[in-house]
């Protein structure tokens, strides 16, 4: 947040990458392996949280499925791809896992004993030409 020009280009590298045109911008002060600091806000920082949040589920032995309540802070590395690196806080929702249901329609628990928020960190590896999502870090607590 405190490069707004990096985050900006970076977006600019992004763009150029997800594209397949894997093109430096010109005069970019980034470069291939260096991370940077992207909006929490940005759609693709969204998707590869869902994706963290997808590896979570899956690992857990909760009857409820979680999902994020907040990006707290969010990094790219350009390596192979798109590698985010997210500091994300999940909550319980009323959704059973048993039940499939799609996150987007899972509000989070009212009840306040089944209330429960963990904090987490995610590194969700994206390779946008082979569709490609690999998350080899998933700790919350």
């Amino acid at each position: 947040s405190s490069h707004p020009f990096m985050s900006l280009l970076c977006f600019t590298l992004v763009f150029c990458v997800v594209s397949g045109t894997n093109v430096t911008p010109p005069h970019s002060t980034i470069r291939p392996g260096f991370p940077v600091p992207v909006s929490t806000d940005s759609p693709e920082v969204r998707r590869a949280a869902r994706f963290g949040v997808y590896r979570y589920n899956n690992s857990s032995n909760d009857l409820f499925l979680f999902k994020e309540s907040q990006i707290k802070k969010a990094m790219v590395q350009i390596v192979r791809g798109l590698k985010y690196m997210l500091h994300v806080e999940i909550k319980r929702t009323v959704c059973e896992k048993r039940d499939h249901p799609s996150l987007d329609s899972c509000h989070f628990q009212r009840e306040k004993n089944l209330q429960q928020m963990l904090r987490c960190y995610f590194e969700v590896w994206i390779t946008p030409w082979t569709h490609k999502v690999h998350i080899p870090v998933a700790h919350c607590h």
